[in-house]
């Protein structure tokens, strides 16, 4: 077994101490414990820090993430009917509710974190740090600009989710009158403009860079980055110029909460703060990730005869599940170090007969049951780097043919060596595809790293990945194609000393790439040299080639020269942010942002036939589950607790 990386356990120990805190300032008993009493010491200090980081969303746990909202995700289907399962989802299907919001990140409902709770934490810590004697004035100021951060970062959550919320600035005592109690919603851009101040006023007193023993705290490069995403979502058009949605979402006066006039100065604005935060990540160190390490033993000999295909398949295969490499700017640290539940578990393929000495077909940790859906098989491009509608060399009218991967003999498989296996049966949609279809997706015919071994993968039936009744009737991928993104090589079943922990990206370097190529797109008339360099920084990691270079070639591309027009760049934009992020929960934003979101998630999800045990069997379309999402779900209900409670709330329309 790998050990965990000590840093990783550094921040599970500074996390851990939650326990140490949680009821300390939830609840002060009469004639024990005082408030003044939690910042007597440095100690008690860091306690009650920790206890602001606690409330950061539970994106890694499976039926709590919000990574599974969108088109990209399918989980076991016999869990629908359960309001505690799969809650994402659920959302998905056009079952949100009011009487129980499901994520509801306002009051902490259906396995939201509650982070106004979080914000009163935040509050609480303010108010009381500088009593602490025995920190100096430096550590005082970085403490208090991390929570400043992760104060405004909470606000901003919530106007992602809600719109107009409720900013509650000041810490509100016992003796409060029913006016400081009860707010009004704030106007979204008031609420953007507290929350970009706030990180404003956080920034100077940070650290430049987090040293390794903190990693997960909030330092510049990390608030630079989230505020360029802050920036990035306020000139969007869903926050800038909504009319068409929220002309009529107004407060008591009659006045919109949403600015209902287009600014694209917005653009400028975020332009500015991306370039900064690339400027603080290249000054310290953060770069894309590249993998520098020997190839995994199963590889060796296809990695020598082969190197070029299989380095960049490493590169991209590694980027997530590698522990705090260079390109991850803040990753999400409070990891559940004991229990199982991660994306990383319930994605999992277990070990088949046949396969190294590890726990074949324990379901513990490897659950193999969260899939992709044929979507996102689509999604990714073919090996020219365009969409395969678009590519005038692909197959597209017999993409569903089944057919046979050249021996391992043949010159036409070297470029599929360790890639695809020789003489395997497959599909034409699984061939010639860009090397990210084949990093982050389990196919029929491909391999799967896990368990220390490499898994010749075969999703029929049966077969090594496929549906197997006699093991579990409701663990396996119901679509027929895995995801393979989360999924450490070296994670195994059985016990969490056999997993290998990491921290999920809440923002990486590629991510922000994408943004300054997006903000430059929409800013200008029309796309330029430099968005089409941003881009490229990304496609060239993949793999594929430059956008300007293929898009112009009217031999290779359908739409020749789309990638000239501000329309036409703008989904060439999305597609690659929809492919780079794909399944890191950017995918359902980014088409919310851009008003796209009611008519991309309204149509069903499709997948394999995955009882099928030969390939005229298994690669038959099923629509797998309905979906649901309307304009109303564009923000999520207020619940109606806090209606009844806050007079002065106003509920989001069609609530």
């Amino acid at each position: 077994m790998k050990v965990l990386d000590k840093r990783i356990i550094c921040l599970i120990c500074f996390l851990f101490t939650l326990s140490a805190c949680t009821d300390y300032l939830d609840v002060v008993p009469d004639n024990t414990l005082t408030l003044e009493d939690l910042f007597k010491q440095k100690e008690e200090a860091w306690n009650a820090l920790a206890k602001v980081y606690s409330y950061m969303p539970e994106d890694d746990e499976t039926h709590n993430t919000t990574w599974t909202l969108g088109d990209e995700w399918l989980g076991r289907l016999d869990l629908s009917e359960n309001t505690g399962h799969l809650r994402a989802m659920r959302i998905m299907r056009g079952l949100q509710s009011a009487n129980y919001p499901l994520l509801g990140s306002w009051s902490g409902t259906g396995g939201g974190q509650p982070l106004y709770e979080g914000i009163r934490q935040a509050n609480v810590f303010l108010t009381n740090i500088d009593r602490v004697p025995d920190m100096t004035e430096q550590e005082k100021a970085d403490w208090k600009a991390q929570v400043k951060f992760l104060k405004a970062y909470y606000n901003f959550i919530l106007v992602q989710r809600y719109g107009p919320i409720v900013i509650s600035d000041e810490l509100v005592t016992a003796d409060a009158t029913s006016d400081q109690l009860f707010l009004e919603r704030s106007k979204v851009e008031d609420c953007f403009d507290y929350i970009l101040n706030l990180m404003n006023e956080a920034i100077p007193d940070l650290k430049e860079r987090a040293p390794a023993i903190l990693y997960g705290q909030v330092d510049q490069v990390i608030a630079k980055a989230i505020k360029a995403r802050v920036l990035l979502f306020r000139a969007s058009p869903f926050f800038n110029g909504n009319i068409e949605y929220f002309g009529d979402f107004v407060d008591y006066d009659g006045e919109a909460f949403f600015p209902l006039e287009y600014d694209k100065e917005k653009w400028k604005e975020a332009i500015d703060a991306i370039d900064s935060a690339i400027e603080a990540c290249e000054a310290n160190g953060v770069a894309l990730y590249s993998y520098e390490k020997e190839p995994y033993l199963f590889d060796r000999v296809d990695f020598l005869q082969n190197k070029e295909h299989l380095k960049k398949l490493y590169d991209l295969r590694m980027v997530i599940t590698d522990p705090w490499n260079r390109e991850l700017i803040w990753g999400y640290s409070n990891i559940n170090v004991y229990g199982q539940g991660e994306l990383a578990h319930s994605t999992n393929m277990r070990l088949p007969e046949g396969y190294g000495d590890g726990t074949t077909n324990t379901a513990s940790f490897s659950w193999q049951w969260m899939s992709a859906t044929y979507r996102m098989v689509e999604r990714y491009y073919t090996k020219n780097g365009v969409p395969i509608d678009e590519d005038l060399t692909f197959e597209n009218d017999a993409k569903l043919e089944i057919v046979q991967t050249p021996g391992v003999e043949e010159d036409e498989y070297a470029e599929m060596r360790g890639i695809m296996q020789p003489g395997a049966e497959t599909i034409k949609l699984y061939l010639n595809r860009e090397p990210r279809f084949y990093a982050n997706l389990g196919i029929t015919g491909g391999y799967w790293r896990t368990h220390g071994v490499r898994i010749n993968t075969m999703m029929y039936a049966g077969e090594d990945g496929g549906y197997n009744s006699s093991q579990h009737t409701t663990d396996f991928f119901e679509t027929g194609i895995a995801i393979k993104k989360f999924v450490h090589p070296e994670s195994k079943s059985g016990a969490w000393q056999r997993t290998i922990k990491f921290p999920y990206p809440i923002i990486r370097l590629a991510d922000l790439y994408l943004m300054k190529a997006e903000a430059l797109n929409e800013y200008y008339d029309a796309p330029n040299q430099e968005v089409y360099d941003a881009i490229n920084l990304v496609r060239e990691r993949a793999g594929i080639p430059k956008v300007e270079d293929v898009w112009s070639d009217a031999s290779i591309v359908r739409t020749a020269n789309k990638h000239k027009s501000k329309e036409g760049m703008r989904d060439i934009i999305l597609q690659e942010r929809s492919i780079e992020l794909a399944f890191e929960g950017s995918r359902f934003w980014d088409m919310l942002r851009h008003r796209k979101a009611t008519a991309e998630f309204s149509s069903p999800v499709w997948g394999w036939t995955y009882t099928g045990e030969t390939g005229t069997d298994f690669f038959i379309l099923e629509a797998k589950q309905s979906r649901q999402f309307t304009i109303n779900n564009c923000l999520w209900p207020i619940d109606l607790n806090e209606m009844n409670t806050n007079s002065k709330l106003i509920q989001n329309p069609g609530w």
